[in-house]
Formats: structure tokens, sequence, C-alpha cells
């Protein structure tokens, strides 16, 4: 089962890696970058398998370039202060 197929565990491992990349010392703003690129793969590449994952690629497409940076903030933000 792919991570993708449940929000949970979807969030759990995004939560994982944006963990692993702060601990090695990855800088927030080359985290959002690289959030943002795999925002657009998702986004153009794979067919959302949950109603989240539907709504956020319907955010995503709906926002123009600044929108879709600041949303893969938010992602990064949400992983990071949510209690799992």
């Amino acid at each position: 089962m792919s991570v993708l197929e449940n929000f949970q565990d979807w969030k759990s491992f995004l939560a994982s890696r944006v963990a692993q990349a702060a601990s090695s010392g990855m800088e927030q703003e080359t985290m959002e970058n690289m959030a943002y690129q795999i925002g657009n793969y998702l986004s153009n590449q794979v067919d959302p398998k949950n109603e989240q994952e539907r709504l956020l690629k319907e955010l995503w497409d709906a926002g123009n370039e600044e929108q879709r940076h600041a949303m893969a903030g938010a992602m990064i933000n949400f992983v990071q202060n949510k209690k799992q």
C-alpha cells in the first residue's frame, strides 16, 4: 500500500521526512522549495487517492506560483507542528 492511499499515512511520512531533513541541517527555505517541487509533481503526475488529496490538488491547481509556494510552506509547518 502506498503512503498516498491514506492521508494519515501521508502526513506521517511527510512529517518524518521533514524531521529528517531538519535534523540533517537543511534550511526551512530549502525544504519549502522541495515541497513546492513535490507538490507540482504530485499535481501533474499522481491521481489523488482520497478526498484530502483531491482537495489539496484542487487548491494547488487553483493557485498561482506564489500561492503554491505558500501552500508548500504551510504543509511543512502543518506536519512539523501537528501532534501525530
